[in-house]
Formats: C-alpha cells, structure tokens, sequence
C-alpha cells in the first residue's frame, strides 16, 4: 500500500512540476545565486511533501488497519527451549542367534524316521530322529560271542589257579581278555543307545539338512534349531568410539527393513581390536515379540556418543548463511506497527536428527520464527499463523 500510495504521489509531482515548467522557465534564474535560492525553495517543498505523505500513510493505517496486514509475511513462530542434547553414532550391524544350532547324530548309521518337518516348533529333548544301526548290531553279536568264550576259559582258569594249577600270567591273561571284551560290549551299547537324536535346546526348526533314507555321520547335521527369542544385535564399531560403549548401557536399534525400533543393552564388548578394519565386537540382546526378527537381518545400532545438559536447542533447517558465513536466524520482536522480524547472529554447535545446539545468540524463551524465515529481512514485518500481529 506505502509502495502505491509513494508511486501516486511521485506521478502527481511529476505532473506539477510539468504544469509548472514554463512558467518556471520564464522565472528561471541565470546566475548561481539565483540557481542556489531555488534549490533551497525547491528542498524546503519537496521536505513539506514528504512530512505531508507520512502523516497520510499514519492515518490510512489506522483508519484501514488491512492495508497495513497487506504488507505482512505470514510465519509460524515457536519459543525457543533449553533441552537435554544427546548425539548419537549409527553403526551398521546385523541379527544374530545365540541359540542357532545344528542337530547331528554322534554315531553313523541310516536314518529311519525323521520326526519333524521345517517349521515345527520343538522342545528341549524331544525325539527328532531314528538310525537304523544294524551294522553297529553285528559288531555286538560278535562281541559277545566272543565274550561267552572268554568268560568260559576265565572261569576255568580261575579254578585251576585256585588249586594252585597253572601259572599266574595265564589266569591273568584270561581275566583281561574277559574284561577287555566286557569293557568293549559296553562300549557298542552305549553306541546303540545313539540310535536316536534328540534336540539339544528348544526352538523352531529352521532348515531340515538330511531326509528319512540318507545316511548320517558323526558331526554331519540332521536338522538346524533355531531360538527366535534368544537374539542379538551384532555391530563393529569404530575404535574411535571405544570410550562411549559401556557395558549394561541402553542403545537404540533400528531394523530398517521393518521399520521398527526397540532399545537394547550391551550385552558384550570385544577385548580385541580388528587390525584390518580397526573396529572392535560389540552385541546388544533383543527381543521378538512377533517373530519378526530373522538372523543375518540388517539392523543399525545407536549408541551415544554426546550428551550435554540444559542447552539451547532449534530445528537445522531454520539457521541460514550468509555470503560471509555468518549463521543467523530471525525472531519475532515487537514492533511500532506490530510484530517484526529481527537477524540474530548465532554460533552453533553439533547437530543430530535434525536439531542443532546454538552455543551463542540465544539463551532461550524468544519467538524462534520456522516457517516462513526464508526470504525475510531485517525489521520486516510478520504476522504469526493464526494470529494478528
């Protein structure tokens, strides 16, 4: 509105001084003297114009109060707060199983029946697997054949010895090979007690190794047990950072495939540094509530690394650089007309999430102008969203 009103009344001078102009030309002096008086009469007019165009403005304001909100850029505003300021390091891990193990048989042999399928939930000691063992079977058979044989010539031997016939290496040699045979019959039926596996810890059954039919071999896996509610986190973690991982401290962990977030404990720290990477073992355990969690999923470990008490704190998109590389924000002061915005020159600090530390300029409870602060300039004039300014 002052933009127009000042436009009209240049084009209303201009149109004065063009009415007047041949009559000036007639009066108009030739000598400097003449020259300097009309310059004076001329200034002195154009200063009582001037004062004229003011007092007009002042009172079209206040007799039209729009014309003055008109003028005025819409913003939002919000008090600036003293917070707590933690900035955390985002490590790149993965899920991991405590209890992920491979169900094998200790002794070789055919496997029969496989009692459970993919997927199936079992339970401690539950029977997984039958081997037919029938070679195992044969090696008994003759051994205690041979056993019924040494048991005879010990007995005996043993008679004889106690009427003082025979030596005493004989009777000796024959109570050994009796106990050898004993010792060697236990030994295959506790072999034979092998015949079925059973599950060492209670979980899911993640992938079935070997079918019913296939032979089975000490070591070699039958099935692989998963426990979906024993898991961890597992991240390398910079040395750098060494000083700022404690044991038993919350960290924050993110799964980005899910979308999900829970926190967690440090459960272990490596005591060794990897000299190829320089990086150091640290584990957080996590829970699984929805079975959601699988191993080897991706997963971010957020661990703080600074924390700083009672600091003024602002969104990072609302500090702006100037040309020289001053930091500044605007906020909101009260003005002769209204609200207005006014540069505050600011030192800044670290930054996380979005937020910023302000370390000198603001010490918190003014108006911090959001949105809107881009394009505003020293003492312009705002009107705050959803208020009249």
């Amino acid at each position: 509105m002052k933009y127009f009103t000042r436009l009209f009344t240049f084009l209303a001078f201009l149109f004065l001084v063009s009415c007047s102009q041949q009559e000036a030309n007639k009066d108009y002096p030739q000598d400097l003297a003449g020259k300097r008086a009309l310059l004076k009469e001329k200034q002195e007019a154009l200063k009582e114009i001037t004062v004229q165009i003011a007092r007009l403005e002042q009172e079209i304001d206040s007799l039209d109060p729009s014309a003055n909100s008109e003028m005025r850029r819409l913003v939002t505003a919000a008090q600036v707060q003293r917070v707590d300021f933690k900035h955390f390091v985002e490590i790149q891990g993965s899920v991991q199983a405590d209890d992920f193990v491979g169900v094998a048989s200790e002794a070789s042999g055919r496997i029969l029946q496989l009692k459970v399928d993919e997927g199936d939930n079992v339970r401690k000691g539950q029977l997984i697997a039958e081997l037919d063992l029938e070679q195992l079977q044969k090696q008994v058979d003759e051994v205690q054949k041979s056993l019924e044989l040494a048991t005879s010539l010990y007995e005996r031997q043993k008679r004889l010895w106690d009427q003082n016939i025979g030596s005493e290496v004989q009777y000796l040699e024959a109570k050994n090979g009796k106990e050898r045979l004993e010792k060697s019959l236990e030994t295959l039926r506790f072999q034979q007690s092998k015949s079925k596996v059973y599950a060492p810890v209670a979980g899911v059954v993640e992938q079935v190794v070997l079918q019913a039919g296939e032979l089975a071999s000490p070591g070699m896996p039958i099935i692989q047990i998963l426990n979906p509610n024993k898991l961890k986190v597992v991240a390398n973690v910079p040395e750098n950072y060494l000083r700022a991982v404690k044991m038993g401290e919350k960290a924050r962990v993110s799964f980005p495939a899910l979308g999900q977030e829970q926190d967690a404990r440090i459960s272990l720290i490596g005591r060794t540094i990897d000299p190829a990477n320089r990086t150091f073992n640290v584990e957080a355990s996590v829970s699984n509530p929805n079975n959601l969690l699988k191993p080897n999923l991706l997963a971010v470990m957020l661990i703080m690394d600074f924390e700083q008490e009672n600091v003024v704190s602002i969104p990072l998109d609302v500090v702006q650089q100037e040309v020289s590389g001053k930091d500044y924000v605007f906020v909101k002061e009260s003005g002769e007309r209204g609200p207005i915005a006014r540069k505050v020159y600011v030192k800044t600090g670290r930054n996380y999430d979005g937020q910023i530390v302000i370390e000198e300029g603001l010490k918190g409870g003014e108006e911090l102008i959001l949105e809107g602060a881009r394009g505003l300039a020293e003492n312009d004039p705002i009107e705050i969203d959803g208020q009249k300014g």
